[in-house]
């Protein structure tokens, strides 16, 4: 007997629903692909230049922008921290420049009219407030006597000659 050998091969069938939600899925990826190459592709290329042109204007083309503003931030910082050294450097100076002595004013004279060559002096050492003290050193033919006397906003504590005065004016800068 002649048997024929039959091979079932199972049938797949696919029900027009299944077909149909295939379809629209691949219609919505169509869609999308198509959306994403019309509308985001050059928007998000954009969006790239822009970065890039944010972080050279930043960077100046060195590092990203976020780099750049962090190292700028830590140079602000340690320009703040120089300008307070700076600041207290300033006062330590304006201190120091109260009691230096600033303002000089030097007169010769002769204290006696038998003595020539002025060889007598008055001499005021004051500083920027006027405070400082007036050196008389007056030369005679038998001796040399030396006086010091305090000055205090340009005005001498004790009586003062009137070489004294001009040395102390001279110093203030009034007939310098």
């Amino acid at each position: 007997m002649n048997h024929l050998t039959s091979t079932v091969v199972p049938s797949f069938r696919m029900e027009s629903s299944t077909i149909a939600a295939i379809a629209a899925f691949a219609g919505a990826l169509l869609a999308l692909a198509l959306y994403h190459l019309v509308a985001v592709g050059p928007s998000l290329r954009r969006l790239r230049r822009t970065s890039s042109a944010h972080d050279t204007i930043l960077g100046a083309g060195e590092t990203p922008g976020a780099g750049r503003l962090s190292s700028l931030e830590k140079a602000a910082a340690a320009t703040e921290t120089r300008s307070e050294r700076v600041e207290q450097r300033l006062q330590e100076l304006e201190r120091v420049s109260r009691t230096d002595l600033a303002r000089v004013g030097f007169i010769r004279f002769n204290a006696f009219t038998d003595t020539g060559s002025e060889l007598s002096y008055a001499l005021a050492l004051l500083n920027r407030e006027g405070d400082g003290v007036v050196l008389s050193s007056i030369f005679s033919r038998e001796d040399t006597r030396t006086f010091g006397k305090a000055v205090r906003a340009y005005k001498p504590l004790q009586d003062a000659s009137k070489e004294e005065l001009r040395a102390i004016e001279q110093a203030r800068g009034e007939n310098a």
